[in-house]
């Protein structure tokens, strides 16, 4: 800290001692055609010294980011001429450039990454992969402050050495032409008179010239992808999406809110995943199971004998009359009079323009994947001799299970398991890790596992499933675990241990659109092929319906605006910054951003505002006195990093700040906002009200307090 002081106390004083003296006065324009001949002169008397000198000058100049380099550079031209001349002040510039690089590096990174750290992640991210291709671009063209370009990149995690080279490179061409125009010195009026307008808009395009050859660079790469394909020389339409689930359904809305002829081909039911098998009918399912607990409930309500019996032939009616009654916001109907032309069959890619469905194939400039995932099975010996249920299939059944296994304990199968637990199964709950909803911190899981225990849901965490045996019609599931082996008697067993994306039978592997667990896509959710885009589970990395939607409205305007996008830079960039999501049990769980554990493990400095919500009247006296809101936020600072809430309604709670981390706004505007009494919502306004007592001014409170003494007489 003292050395860095004293490096600050050097700077600072070198800049000020530059102009107590009014040291810049020598770097006028007046001064160096007035002194022209006898600084050449000197230089001819003796050249190594004034070489020298002349170097040292240029590199404290540019070092201290003092004003003047303009004048130094015409100064080289005009005393040592234009190849010498350029040389000298090449280096020099550079030398003086990376000393500014190192100042700022050593005098502030430490203390941006102390504070900034996550955002700074994601800036260093971006140097790497383009740091050098953008610090040319900077560079070509001197309309930009060039000290400002050099403190700025100090601040990043760019290597000193690429920094150099670059910089050497990019400065190359504006020092040339100011070198030259040194050495034509008397027939010049002032500086200002180098930059012409003409000079100017060459500079301009000279920047412009990285991005055209990035774009040349990027079609020759596209060349060769499409090597042995044969484009169409017309497309049938501008866009195929295959998938009709959320990422397919959006991206087709919104290529035909946008006037663009659009196909969307669905193998099997409009909606997809979300409106058939998973969000929409397991909140029916939750639903009628959160009324079977409210009933047994009923005294401490007041209410004396209150009882019910499930009928789950009439609960499935149920879950299956709501997706029924949803169908329409995602039926074929609706999307033909929106404008796309809704095919039902197999797709399968011919090329990388061409998808066969139903012996016809059609062509479209860009192609959109959004086939989804599906339930993954382990190959658990005996699993599917004995038969299982997963969340794609379960829906079918026509009989409540006396006993259910469950298998996972992450968002899934924890909603089915203590679902299926309140409307009358006795559910036993297995998982490999040491507990449930790993994603989340500790508290949080042990929350959710003490409410399911005491619910009578048998949660056995760190357990492996190793096989599942039949013994004289009974079915058995075999687990090792702390305890060693132990056996549990099932009378159905649902799988719910992840989802796998749908890679297989859309022709992917015979084109050649590179794959592992996902489709592989770039920032602006490209395949290895550039037109073919993939949304949603099958490209990850978020497998929510909310997700997929998102990605969805970039895949759709980067492929149907690719050209006029090109004007404003390139494509847009996906972004997964602000990422919501929520598991629907009791108590419910939501979270948005970092949780304390993921920040920890990412070395990011944090604090942590706590606040219980058996202090809130509303859940008082909803009788849901319980959990809490957690906030962390910057050390000192009310911007806030990560939300985790527990409690009810947190999935609705959450939005709140999901719009301020989105837009940028802290804790003390949510705490200055008004908020309905007596609310839930008012959670997040008492968590606010915390973090502002523990930052109070303390001094600012202690001069008020003396202040209202003084009032008083």
């Amino acid at each position: 800290m003292i050395q860095r002081l004293l490096v600050l106390l050097v700077v600072i004083g070198l800049i000020a001692t530059f102009f107590a003296f009014d040291l810049d006065r020598f770097l006028s324009f007046e001064m160096l055609q007035a002194k022209r001949g006898d600084l050449v002169a000197w230089r001819d008397a003796r050249p190594l010294l004034a070489t020298a000198l002349f170097f040292g000058i240029y590199v404290l100049a540019a070092a201290l980011s003092i004003p003047g380099a303009t004048i130094l550079t015409l100064a080289a031209g005009a005393i040592f001429g234009l190849w010498w001349g350029l040389v000298v002040v090449s280096f020099a510039s550079t030398v003086g450039a990376t000393g500014a690089f190192f100042t700022a590096r050593y005098l502030l990174r430490d203390a941006i990454q102390r504070r900034y750290g996550d955002r700074l992640k994601a800036i260093d991210a971006g140097i790497e992969k383009d740091g050098a291709f953008y610090l040319f671009t900077l560079r070509l063209v001197p309309l930009f402050p060039f000290f400002m370009i050099n403190l700025l990149m100090g601040l990043t995690a760019m290597p000193a050495r690429r920094f150099f080279w670059v910089s050497q490179l990019g400065m190359l061409s504006g020092t040339a032409v100011f070198v030259n125009a040194g050495t034509q010195l008397a027939s010049l009026k002032s500086a200002a008179g180098i930059l012409s307008p003409g000079l100017l808009g060459a500079f301009v395009l000279l920047g412009l010239f990285p991005y055209v050859a990035r774009a040349i660079v990027a079609a020759g790469r596209a060349r060769k992808v499409y090597a042995g394909f044969t484009r169409p020389q017309r497309f049938d339409r501008n866009l195929i999406v295959i998938g009709a689930g959320s990422g397919g359904l959006v991206s087709a809305y919104i290529a035909a809110a946008v006037k663009a002829r659009v196909t969307l081909i669905e193998k099997h039911r409009m909606g997809g995943d979300c409106l058939n098998t998973g969000c929409v009918p397991s909140k029916a399912l939750i639903r009628s199971a959160k009324f079977a607990s409210q009933v047994k409930r009923g005294s401490e309500y007041g209410f004396d004998g209150a009882s019910a019996q499930a009928n789950f032939g009439r609960i499935m009616g149920r879950v299956h009359q709501v997706v029924a009654d949803i169908a329409p916001h995602d039926s074929v109907e609706r999307f033909t009079g929106l404008g796309v032309e809704c095919l039902s069959g197999e797709a399968k890619l011919v090329d990388p323009w061409t998808v066969e469905v139903n012996g016809s194939r059609l062509t479209a400039r860009d192609i959109i994947i959004a086939t989804g995932a599906e339930p993954l099975v382990p190959p658990i010996p005996g699993l599917a001799e004995a038969g299982y249920l997963t969340s794609d299939t379960l829906w079918n059944l026509a009989e409540l299970p006396p006993r259910l296994v469950v298998l996972g304990g992450g968002p899934i199968g924890s909603e089915l398991a203590q679902a299926f637990a309140r409307l009358g199964s006795a559910v036993t709950q297995v998982e490999m890790l040491p507990r449930l909803l790993m994603r989340e911190d500790p508290e949080v899981s042990e929350q959710v596992m003490a409410r399911f225990r005491a619910e009578g849901i048998d949660v056995r965490v760190g357990t492996r499933a190793v096989a599942v045996v039949v013994e004289n019609g009974e079915k058995w599931l075999v687990c090792e675990g702390a305890e060693g082996q132990t056996r549990v008697a099932f009378d159905a067993i649902l799988v719910a241990v992840g989802r796998a994306a749908r890679l297989t039978g859309y022709g992917l592997e015979t084109l050649g659109v590179r794959s592992g667990r996902t489709i592989e896509v770039n920032e602006f959710l490209q395949t290895n092929f550039p037109n073919i885009y993939a949304v949603g589970d099958v490209a990850g990395p978020f497998q929510f319906t909310h997700t997929a939607s998102h990605m969805a409205w970039y895949a759709a305007v980067n492929s149907l605006f690719g050209p006029l996008l090109a004007l404003r830079g390139g494509k847009f960039k996906v972004d997964y910054s602000v990422i919501p999501w929520a598991t629907f049990i009791e108590p419910e769980v939501a979270r948005v951003g970092l949780s304390e554990t993921e920040a920890r493990e990412k070395g990011i400095a944090f604090e942590v505002v706590r606040y219980s919500l058996d202090d809130l009247d509303r859940a008082i006296a909803d009788g849901e006195a319980h959990g809490f809101v957690k906030v962390l936020t910057v050390p000192g600072k009310d911007r806030i990093l990560g939300v985790t809430i527990v409690g009810e309604h947190a999935g609705d709670l959450i939005a709140e700040y999901v719009l301020a981390m989105r837009h940028g706004i802290g804790l003390n505007k949510i705490l200055g906002t008004i908020h309905i009494y007596p609310t839930l919502a008012e959670a997040n306004k008492y968590a606010a009200g915390l973090w502002k007592q523990a930052h109070k001014p303390e001094r600012l409170l202690a001069w008020v307090a003396r202040f209202h003494d003084w009032r008083r007489g």
